[in-house]
């Protein structure tokens, strides 16, 4: 059996552009997780991510993150990705 590996990446966004930057982040696809993180580095919101969600599925997570990011001037956005 293989092992599945993993990597993160990290983007700074001001509030305005954290749910623009999650919907492109979840279309370029491979994202196991997101983790959205204050200025301070402290985790606000962290969704795991299943291969496959799409469509309806993904639009609790995505008012989720609309509601914190209103909240927010800046932010960091944490993906986990799978390595293909």
């Amino acid at each position: 059996m293989s092992e599945t590996k993993f990597h993160t990446e990290e983007f700074s966004v001001n509030g305005e552009e954290i749910l623009a930057k999650v919907k492109q982040l979840i279309r370029e696809g491979n994202i196991r997780r997101v983790i959205i993180k204050d200025k301070t580095g402290r985790i606000l919101v962290e969704f795991p991510l299943t291969v496959g969600v799409v469509g309806a599925a993904l639009a609790p997570v995505l008012v989720a993150i609309g509601a914190v990011a209103a909240l927010l001037s800046e932010a960091t956005i944490v993906v986990e990705k799978v390595d293909e």
